[in-house]
Formats: C-alpha cells, structure tokens, sequence
C-alpha cells in the first residue's frame, strides 16, 4: 500500500513538472507583444509635417513674449511694454505674410497663430483689468469668449486625432489632424480687439498731453458687440473647423516636405 501511494505521488509530481512549462505559457499575455507591435506600426505610419519653420517660429516668440508684456505693464514699465506688444503685432503680420510667401503653410501654423493672438489677448486683458486700464465687464466678456473657443479647439482636437489617441500624440503638432479658419468677424473683432489693448496700454503714456477717453469708451463697446457676434459666427459657419481626411493629411504633409527640399536645393546654390 505504501509502495502503491508512493508511485502514485511520483506520477503527480511527475504531471505536475512536465505541465508547469504549459501553464507559464498560459499565463502570459499573449496579445501584449502584437498589439505593442501594431501601436508602434500605427505611429510610424502616421504622417509628421515640418513644424521649424520661420513663420511658427515667430509665432512662438509672440507666445512667448505675451507674459513679459502684462509683466511689465503691471509694473508700470509702460514704455517697455508698449514696444514689446508692438513687436507682437509685427510679428502677427509677417508670419502669415512669409507663409505664403514661401509656401511655408503648415497645419500646426493654423493653430497656434490664432492661439499667440489669444494668449496675448488674455494675458493683456487680465493685467490691464487689474491694473483699472480696462472695465472689468468687458475683460469678462472678452475673456469668456476665448475660454469657449479654447474649449471647442480642444475637442476638435481629440476627436480629429488619428489612432492611437495617446496624451504625447495629443500634444504632438507635427500631426496635422484639424484646421481652424477664422470668419470674417473674428477678424475684424481680433484687428479691433488688439487696437483696444494697444491703445490702452499706450494710454499712461499718452493720457498726459491728449483726452482720447471718449474715443477709447466708443471702441470698448464697439469690441463688446465684435466680441458676441464673432463668438456666434463659429456655430453657424460650416466651414470654421475642418478635420482632415487622410488623404488631405498626406496632402499636406507633401506639400510642406516639396517646400522644404525647394527650399534646401536653393540653399545649396
């Protein structure tokens, strides 16, 4: 009887060994391999555009600069910001102006120049409401306008990325997934919007020697009326925001990789 249950743990010590290689086997995952393979495959696959061009580059600087603007307004150093939002304005003309110019159009460039106008907008209007330069209504009105926008280019942008939707991918321009085209009015509402802050950060300077505060209170109303209707004319304008088909993508992505090799062949002349 011993011998017989000794031989029969020998033969269940003997399955188990030889079954234990089978169940590490089962026990992996074994779709974690592949599907990290298609993922990679996928954003390989994924077209990139050039986003180094002169044209964002100055975009960026006009990002970057909007903060030093309210900064040195805010520290009454009137003089240094009016210059600085003055190379702000010029750089918000040449860029576009150079884009197509050189056919240095990128998708990216759709967005952030829009986004450099409204990041200086914002900052500027918060500083010069602090400051008592500008009404705290219109600061409000101005301002919820551009959270609301903020907020729609955010989904647009989500819901137009191509798979994977991953928060680098998100967050990775050279990945043309949607244009933003800006009505008539929002136009005009950002020329005029920009003429206030410009004006009204020239005011302590000025203010001294001319009585412009009759005028400076018709243009505040006049960019409080600009600012609803522009507001209103993203939803009923079709054509504001277009998402990219694949084929529009790869479109563009060549046409900005043909701008590039012009571009470099004429350098090597």
């Amino acid at each position: 009887m011993g011998s017989l249950t000794s031989n029969y743990g020998h033969i269940l010590l003997n399955e188990t060994t030889a079954l234990s290689p089978l169940k590490k086997v089962c026990s992996r995952k074994p779709l974690a391999k592949p599907l990290a393979a298609i993922s990679n495959r996928l954003q390989s696959l994924t077209p990139h555009e050039n986003i180094y061009t002169l044209p964002n580059i100055l975009t960026f600087s006009r990002l970057i600069a909007a903060p030093f603007i309210g900064y040195l307004f805010v520290h009454e150093q009137y003089a240094w910001s009016l210059g600085l939002f003055a190379y702000a304005g010029l750089t918000d003309l040449v860029d576009g102006y150079i884009a197509r110019k050189w056919k240095m159009q990128t998708v990216v460039g759709t967005v952030i120049d829009p986004m450099a106008d409204k990041v200086l907008m914002t900052i500027l209007t918060v500083c010069l409401a602090v400051k008592g330069a500008l009404p705290l209504w219109l600061a409000t009105l101005i301002l919820g306008r551009d959270v609301g926008l903020g907020l729609a280019a955010i989904y647009y942008r989500f819901i137009s990325l191509p798979e994977p939707k991953t928060f680098a991918r998100y967050w990775d321009f050279s990945i043309p997934s949607a244009e933003v085209h800006p009505t008539g009015i929002s136009k005009v509402n950002t020329a005029l919007q920009l003429a206030l802050i410009g004006a009204t950060t020239a005011l302590p300077i000025v203010s001294a020697s001319i009585d412009i505060m009759p005028a400076m209170t018709a243009l505040q109303y006049t960019v409080a009326a600009t600012t609803i209707w522009s507001g209103a004319s993203y939803l009923y304008t079709k054509d504001a925001v277009k998402i990219l088909t694949p084929e529009e993508t790869e479109e563009r992505i060549a046409r900005a990789k043909a701008s590039k090799d012009t571009k470099q062949a004429s350098d090597r002349k």
